[in-house]
C-alpha cells in the first residue's frame, strides 16, 4: 500500500502466500486445507501438562535474555546424546520462533547489499528475510531430475565478493527432499573454500525418512561456520508456542542477544518450559507424531501416483508433497484457483517458492488420512484431468 506514513519499503506487499491463504478457507463450507505447515493434532499432552505446572510454580516472568538456562543445558545435553557433539551453553540463544531466528541471524552478519544464497524452491520468507537485513537474496536452481539437491558447480558459480552465507534447509520445504551426505560435504567444502556462513534451517529433524538427519554443523570444519536454527513447531506439534533456538559461535550469540534485546527482549517464559519438557520427553512424544506424518506422506504419493497428469517424487522427508502439475498445461497460480474453484481445496502455488517452483503445487499433509481421501477423490474428479 503506498502511502505517505508507510515505509516506502512496504509499499509493495510482502504478505506470503500462506498466509494470504488463510483468507480462502471462508470461501466454502466444505474447504479441505493443505495450505499451511500446522498438523491437526495438538501438542502432545505431558508436554502441555508440564509447562502448566510451572506457569503455576511461578515461570511466569521474564528469562535470562539469551533463554532460560535450564532449556539450553538440556539443548547442549540433546546434542550430545543425539549427535555426539560438544555445544556449550553460550552457544545457544533461545528465540520466538525459527522465523525470528531467521532474522535475528540475517541482521546480526550481514552488511548492506551482501549476499545470501538461497536454493530455489525455497521457504517462502527467506528472501524478504534478507531483504528486511538490507541483503540481497540470489537464487541457486535446483531440480527434480535431480531429487532437488544442490548442484555444487552451479552453487560455485553464483558466489561473488559480496556472498556472504548460503541458507540450506533439509529435510527441505516445500519439495521434501533430504540432502545426501555427499551433498551436505560438498557444501561444507565450498564453505570453507569461500569463507562463507552457512545458515542450517533444521526445522523438520525428525522427519526424515530414508536416513538419519546430519547437522551441518557435525561436519568436518564446520562447527566455526554454521549458524544452526532449529524449532519445536514441527519435531513436536507446538506450532502456536513459538519457541526456537540459534546455534552459533559465542561471539554471534552474544549480538543476537544484544540485538533481541531491542526486539523482544526474551522469548516466552512458559514456551520454554515446554521446550524443556519436550525435549526431555522427546523419545515417547516424537515418534507418533513422525510416524503419522509419515502415514499420510505413503498414503498422499500412493494417491497420487494414480491420478492423470499428476506426479510427485516419492516421500523422503518434511511434512509436504511437492506435486508436479505440468502436463496439465496450468500454471501452479492456475491450477490451484481451479483446485479450490472445482474441489473446494486450499493448496500453495509452486510459484510461491520461487521460480523453480512454478509447474508444482505443495500439499501439506497436516490432515488426516479421513480428510485426504475425500480431498484425493475430488481432485481425481476435476476437470483439468479428465478432459
Amino acid at each position: 500500500m503506498k502511502h505517505r506514513f508507510i515505509s516506502k519499503r512496504y509499499w509493495n506487499s510482502i504478505a506470503t502466500p500462506m498466509g494470504e491463504s488463510m483468507k480462502l478457507l471462508d470461501k466454502f463450507d466444505d474447504v479441505i486445507n493443505f495450505s499451511l505447515g500446522d498438523p491437526d493434532f495438538n501438542t502432545p499432552e505431558p508436554i502441555i501438562h508440564l509447562a502448566m505446572e510451572d506457569a503455576k510454580a511461578g515461570h511466569t516472568h521474564y528469562t535470562d535474555s539469551y533463554g532460560d538456562p535450564e532449556l539450553r543445558d538440556e539443548i547442549v545435553k540433546f546434542y550430545k546424546e543425539e549427535y555426539g557433539l560438544d555445544i556449550r551453553r553460550e552457544e545457544i540463544m533461545i528465540t520466538t520462533s525459527g522465523c525470528h531466528a531467521m532474522w535475528l541471524v540475517l541482521e546480526a552478519i550481514l552488511d548492506d547489499e551482501d549476499e545470501v544464497i538461497i536454493p530455489d524452491p525455497y521457504f517462502t520468507p527467506y528472501p524478504q528475510q534478507v531483504k528486511l537485513a538490507r541483503g540481497k537474496p540470489v537464487f541457486l536452481p535446483t531440480y527434480e531430475e535431480e531429487m532437488f539437491e544442490i548442484n555444487v558447480d552451479r552453487l560455485e558459480k553464483q558466489i561473488t565478493n559480496r556472498t556472504k552465507a548460503i541458507i540450506i534447509n533439509t529435510p527441505h520445504n516445500p519439495t521434501g527432499t533430504c540432502y545426501k551426505r555427499e551433498t551436505m560435504e560438498q557444501i561444507a567444502m565450498v564453505a570453507k573454500e569461500h569463507d562463507l556462513i552457512v545458515i542450517a534451517d533444521d526445522i523438520y529433524t525428525e522427519f526424515s525418512f530414508e536416513e538419519p538427519f546430519i547437522p551441518m554443523l557435525s561436519l568436518d570444519g564446520m562447527r566455526e561456520r554454521t549458524i544452526t536454527i532449529s524449532s519445536f513447531s514441527k519435531n513436536f506439534a507446538m506450532t502456536g508456542w513459538r519457541i526456537g533456538y540459534i546455534l552459533a559461535p559465542d561471539f554471534i550469540v552474544n549480538i543476537v542477544k544484544d540485538i533481541n534485546e531491542n526486539n523482544v527482549f526474551a522469548s516466552p517464559s512458559i514456551s520454554q518450559r515446554a521446550a524443556l519438557h519436550a525435549l526431555r520427553l522427546r523419545k515417547e512424544v516424537c515418534p507418533p507424531i513422525v510416524n503419522e506424518i509419515k502415514n499420510r506422506m505413503i498414503y498422499a504419493y500412493e494417491r497420487i501416483k494414480k491420478i492423470p497428469k499428476l506426479s510427485t517424487l516419492p516421500p523422503r522427508g518434511s511434512m509436504y508433497m511437492f506435486v508436479n502439475i505440468r502436463e496439465t498445461g496450468l500454471n501452479s497460480t492456475e491450477f490451484c484457483d481451479l483446485l479450490l474453484k472445482e474441489a473446494h481445496i486450499v493448496a500453495i502455488p509452486g510459484i510461491a517458492f520461487g521460480e523453480c517452483g512454478e509447474g508444482y503445487i505443495r500439499l501439506a499433509l497436516t490432515i488426516g488420512i479421513e480428510e485426504m481421501e475425500e480431498a484425493f477423490n475430488r481432485i481425481e474428479k476435476l476437470s483439468i484431468l479428465n478432459g
